[in-house]
């Protein structure tokens, strides 16, 4: 391409302070250093974790700062002793990283990586690269990276171990959800919680990752699959996914756990937690039996105060559980999940809501915040 080895200055958007909407600024993008890759992004999504950088009660947030963890795009140019990319393959940048050597990465049992050192605040390790230092200037000022990806930037710099290559038919329109929302929903009924056929389900929040849910539950053979969300307007698109029953918590005459638990004889066997906040992932623990019930809590809310367990819940037989990614091994795993839905084991459109190009990322957030989008798909 003829720009390896030098300067790119492209679009992006950059989060100069909390609390205020991101700016759509010309930066610079350094080339690749040993390890890395600099990719051109083709498609990029927005969730919630990108909103709780800017939120004003977020504690960890560091500006100014270039967001965006959701993507696919196609490899620019490779640093020194990158080995497994080379210009023209379509990527999937990963916010896990995986290094393949560390004893997490060599564990079947989790999906973390040792390069995440402060699992407190992850935001907060990948921020940099390994050296330190940023490969975004904007203004003359240098800009911290996000999740190890900065997707909100039409090109960006990762490192090798934060990005898994697909084929090359891949539609990067839609397999950039493998970033985040599907794989994350999706993992967690296959991988984490290990959904049985005949099973009960309850799914609380349809965004992105509730709805990713919901096709896992159905694949998994779940008999009834109850979804939960405060927008009514969402319902038909779960049924049309495989929802058996449909709930609006602001429709109901007493709390939603009291009812999951008397239309399904004593509380279903698996809930995800897909919104965050006490207040539902308390529900979604209620709402699941005793003797083998499973809460998987995925959502997280800013300034979240936590959720009190007794001992006595978990002597029942119930069991809280948590996932990042859906557990999945991404360098592994995006693959075989992007060539199943080329094989059509899943439908990826239907999480797809809105389609906007990339300079119109004020009005995807809006539409975010008002519940009113699912995923909305940016295009540079």
């Amino acid at each position: 391409m003829g720009t390896k080895g030098k300067v790119i200055k492209c679009k992006a958007a950059v989060a100069w302070e909390a609390n205020k909407p991101l700016s759509i600024e010309e930066v610079e993008v350094a080339p690749p250093k040993a390890h890395e890759v600099r990719i051109q992004i083709i498609a990029t999504t927005l969730c919630h974790t990108d909103a709780h950088m800017i939120h004003p009660q977020y504690e960890g947030a560091f500006f100014p700062v270039i967001l965006g963890h959701e993507a696919a795009g196609i490899v620019e140019s490779v640093g020194p002793e990158v080995t497994n990319f080379k210009p023209g393959d379509k990527v999937i940048p990963l916010y896990m990283p995986q290094c393949g050597k560390c004893k997490f990465c060599l564990s079947p049992h989790t999906n973390f990586c040792g390069k995440l050192r402060n699992f407190r605040n992850p935001f907060d390790d990948q921020k940099l690269m390994e050296d330190k230092s940023s490969r975004f200037t904007c203004k003359e000022k240098p800009i911290y990276h996000f999740m190890g990806t900065s997707t909100f930037s039409q090109y960006t710099v990762v490192s090798d171990t934060n990005l898994v290559k697909v084929d090359d038919d891949a539609n990067l329109e839609r397999v950039c959800l493998l970033g985040c929302a599907f794989s994350t929903g999706y993992g967690a009924v296959v991988n984490v919680a290990k959904v049985t056929p005949g099973s009960t389900c309850a799914i609380f929040g349809l965004g992105g990752v509730g709805f990713a849910a919901v096709i896992g539950c159905k694949l998994a053979g779940a008999s009834r699959i109850i979804a939960i969300d405060i927008k009514s307007e969402k319902f038909a698109r779960a049924k049309a996914l495989g929802a058996t029953d449909c709930l609006n918590p602001g429709d109901l005459d007493k709390p939603i756990q009291e009812v999951i638990v008397e239309i399904t004889n004593g509380g279903v066997d698996f809930t995800f937690e897909c919104v965050g906040g006490a207040k539902v992932m308390r529900a979604a623990m209620d709402s699941i039996t005793v003797g083998g019930g499973l809460c998987t809590v995925i959502g997280v809310n800013v300034g979240d105060n936590g959720l009190n367990i007794s001992a006595m819940e978990l002597l029942m037989g119930r069991t809280l559980t948590g996932t990042s990614f859906g557990g999945w091994k991404g360098m592994e795993s995006v693959p075989k999940l992007a060539a199943d839905y080329k094989n059509k084991k899943f439908n990826l459109d239907a999480l797809v809501s809105h389609t906007l190009p990339f300079d119109k990322i004020s009005e995807a957030f809006d539409l975010m915040y008002q519940g009113k989008s699912i995923r909305t798909i940016l295009l540079f």
